[in-house]
């Protein structure tokens, strides 16, 4: 069994930056794809990025692309979301998810459904 937990949310200001941490326990983490999403109130839970297995390719949601960064340390199995240019519609409950199938494609990647593990979600609030 997979474990996944995520940390790094908080209060920032708009134009501010945040990191958030995502630790994947319970299994070989450079095989998994990770994902970032995010939810806020009211609205559906939206992608934000990706990372494919063994580092092999990155995928960004159109409304986060040029100001997040997603990447992974294998050896301490963990992802990151470097948030940066932060604003207010960036607010919400951002949640990690791992996936555990091989030879993913990107255009997959968004997809809520390929994920097998998922985290409770770390709130990130950007005041104005």
């Amino acid at each position: 069994q997979v474990q996944v937990v995520e940390s790094g949310g908080g209060l920032v200001q708009t134009g501010g930056s945040l990191r958030l941490s995502c630790t994947a326990s319970g299994g070989t983490f450079r095989y998994y794809t990770m994902a970032w999403f995010r939810q806020a109130p009211g609205k559906e839970r939206e992608f934000v990025a990706a990372s494919k297995q063994l580092g092999s390719g990155t995928s960004y949601g159109e409304s986060v692309k040029g100001r997040f960064t997603i990447s992974r340390d294998n050896a301490k199995n963990t992802a990151y979301l470097q948030m940066n240019s932060l604003k207010p519609e960036d607010t919400a409950v951002y949640y990690c998810a791992a996936a555990v199938k091989d030879r993913l494609i990107t255009s997959s990647l968004p997809n809520q459904q390929i994920y097998d593990y998922w985290g409770l979600g770390t709130q990130v609030t950007v005041s104005t």
